[in-house]
Order: C-alpha cells, then structure tokens, then sequence
C-alpha cells in the first residue's frame, strides 16, 4: 500500500513536470527549431534549390516561435534554425548566414513585442512592414558604414521574390499558432 502511494506521488510528480509552462517552453522551442530546419529542406527538395527565397520557409518557424512562447524562444529558433541548417545541408550560404540570422532575429523580436500590444495578425503585419526596414538600414550599415559585401541580396528583390511566403506567412501562421497555442494550453 504504501509502495502504491509513493508510485501514484512520483507518477503525479513526473505529470506535474511534464506538464510545466517550462517544458512546453523547451520542448515548443526544440520543435520549432527543428521544423525550421526541415522544412526548407522539403521545399527545396519539392521545389528547387532557390525556392527558399520565394516560399520563406524557414520564417515560418521563427514566426511561429514568437507568437507562442516570445522573442527570446523565437531567436533561439532562428539561430539555431539557421546554423543547423547552413551545417547540414550548407544552406544558407556560409556568406548570406549573418544576413539571414540578423533578418530572422529581427522578425523575432518585433513579432513578439508587437503580439503584446496587438492582435496576431496586425502584428504580423507590422512586422513583415518594419521587419523589411530596419533588415534594409542592418544591408545599408553593412555595405556604406562597414564595407562588407552583401553577395546580392537586396531587400526590393527579397521582397518581390518572396510574395508567395509573405501571402502564405499572412494566411498560415497566426492560425497555426493560435491552434497549437490552444492545444498545449500555456496557461498552466
């Protein structure tokens, strides 16, 4: 009897844990992390090496990120999105790899303090807007203020070419996230 006690506590115990906003923080994040490295994976593998740049995929996860557990889980998805990915498969290329992390990041950290102030969808609005300004003063900096190159990438063409994942970003990941925000219910 008391064997059964002690089993029914620590099975309590282990639920309880498993339970946490703090898990579903680490797991939500370690899962978004490696969605944002598979999935431009597929795409690529579905619609050709330059299709990243079109569909944004790996946007998709950070944004995700940062309207379901905030900014500091979404640049962790970036990061580590955008490493493991460039170590794996070798994209983004070893020179577009800072641009892409400074772009992401910068998605990150705007979706998420815009999500406390206003709806998901304005939010994600605001951010795709101001996101592609301040990604286009970090591209300015980097070519007259450091010198560096940029290896062609320039934020009109960026923004052109990515229509179909802004669309797909606009329509898909407040939905998304509003389902798995419910499902795992964070209000634990």
């Amino acid at each position: 009897m008391i064997e059964n006690v002690g089993s029914i506590k620590k099975q309590n115990h282990l639920l309880e844990a498993l339970t946490s906003t703090k898990v579903k923080y680490i797991a939500g994040t370690c899962i978004l992390s490696a969605i944002g490295i598979t999935l431009p994976r597929i795409v690529h593998v579905l619609a050709g090496a330059s299709a990243g740049a079109t569909f944004l995929p790996m946007h998709i996860a950070v944004l995700i990120a940062a309207l379901i557990f905030g900014g500091v889980s979404a640049s962790i998805v970036a990061g580590s999105s955008i490493i493991f990915s460039y170590l794996l498969t070798g994209m983004p290329t070893f020179e577009r790899l800072p641009y892409m992390l400074i772009e992401l990041v910068i998605y990150a950290i705007l979706l998420s303090v815009f999500n406390k102030k206003f709806n998901s969808y304005i939010s994600l609005i605001a951010t795709i807007i101001l996101g592609r300004v301040l990604y286009a003063g970090v591209l300015f900096v980097a070519i007259n203020g450091l010198g560096l190159p940029t290896y062609g990438i320039s934020v009109i063409d960026s923004i052109v070419t990515g229509l179909p994942g802004i669309a797909i970003q606009l329509i898909c990941v407040p939905f998304i996230a509003k389902i798995v925000k419910k499902g795992i219910n964070l209000d634990d």
